[in-house]
């Protein structure tokens, strides 16, 4: 309970644009970045001399919010660059096509912010292909878009000190009071419960889940992955929660600004190193206290102990997502 409290009421951060480096010469993906927390991250990444690609379905969102963002600079060419992705997470058929079109102009890519999200859709919502709106946005398209974008990240660890090259994954205090014991029940994957709490719940585990095993993966190369709850937010992720959610949760929650800290910290924090990777990252920048036991053999293999519900859950995401390679 203390580790919940803790991440509803966190202390100061401590990597903000106060106190970040110069970011000139490297290379960055948001996805949803021209709203809520991905506006403010892809902001302190561009005033720090960053290239950032803003990454969503919405031209026209994120060319106005890439004119907002370099309106605000007083000299924007002290800055850095700002350009628009095309990507919609919810269709798996696109999204090789906005993994090339980033990879046809970039060589390398040093950090992935797996930022956008889904939350509480209405019940039935479903993807292009089918699957559950929350696990198709949050979890398969931003897996499916992580994969076909590990050559840029590779080629940025070649000539970068181990753990600065990162994808970070989000997640939700709701991983921490909602997701039942294990992390998630796999039967729910077929067929989903019209709870579009538990869904959500899901999807933010099955996150931590990737993230965890992409550290697998890509740790031997130098590259770091880790999950982050950004924090209770006013953002605009709960558009399709029932009206009086926003009302009741209101005095809870902070600025959207806050959660950028926490997602700055996650990604280029020199405090993280090679031995976090794989570790879940809670506001406004810190690693997360106490994890539940459940979840972390849930991270772990049947040969070391745990229960290897992790990477079942990412072989079921290679299943799903492998002919849109």
């Amino acid at each position: 309970m203390g580790a919940t409290f803790s991440q509803l009421y966190p202390p100061k951060p401590s990597l903000t644009e106060q106190n970040l480096p110069s970011q000139k010469g490297k290379v960055f993906i948001v996805t949803g970045g021209y709203s809520g927390v991905g506006y403010h991250l892809s902001s302190i990444l561009f005033r720090a001399g960053g290239k950032v690609y803003i990454a969503g379905r919405s031209e026209a969102k994120a060319q106005q919010s890439i004119a907002e963002i370099k309106a605000s600079v007083p000299d924007p060419s002290s800055a850095g660059q700002l350009e628009y992705l095309p990507l919609s997470l919810d269709d798996l058929s696109t999204i090789k096509a906005s993994a090339e079109t980033f990879k046809s102009k970039e060589s390398k890519l040093d950090v992935l912010w797996n930022n956008a999200g889904m939350s509480l859709a209405p019940v039935g919502s479903v993807s292009k292909q089918g699957h559950e709106l929350h696990m198709a946005t949050n979890c398969l398209g931003a897996f499916l878009f992580t994969q076909l974008l590990l050559p840029s990240l590779q080629v940025a660890a070649q000539t970068s000190p181990p753990g600065s090259v990162r994808v970070v994954w989000t997640s939700s205090v709701m991983v921490d009071t909602t997701a039942p014991n294990g992390g998630m029940h796999m039967a729910d994957l077929a067929s989903p419960p019209l709870d579009q709490t538990r869904n959500y719940a899901t999807s933010k585990t099955g996150n931590w889940f990737l993230a965890s095993e992409l550290a697998r993966e890509v740790g031997p190369q130098g590259i770091l992955s880790v999950t982050q709850n950004p924090g209770n937010l006013k953002t605009n992720i709960l558009r399709d929660a029932d009206k009086w959610v926003p009302w009741v949760l209101g005095p809870f929650l902070f600025n959207a600004k806050m959660g950028a800290y926490t997602e700055l910290w996650a990604g280029l924090s020199a405090e993280l190193t090679m031995q976090e990777n794989g570790a879940y990252v809670v506001p406004w920048g810190r690693m997360h206290p106490s994890p539940r036991k459940d979840l972390l053999a849930a991270l772990k293999s049947v040969e070391e102990g745990g229960t290897g519900q992790a990477g079942e859950f990412r072989g079921w995401c290679e299943k799903q997502s492998v002919e849109f390679r």
